[in-house]
């Protein structure tokens, strides 16, 4: 039913959106943590 370069084609998809979304994460957690630094609460 589904051929090798789908396949291929769908893993290659699920690990860039993986990564997609840990850098989407490290750079919202970076940025918190910069933030954080100078306020006066």
């Amino acid at each position: 039913m589904f051929d090798g370069a789908f396949l291929s084609h769908v893993i290659l998809l699920v690990i860039g959106a993986i990564s997609a979304c840990g850098i989407v994460s490290a750079f919202a957690a970076m940025f918190a943590m910069g933030r954080s630094g100078y306020r006066k609460d």
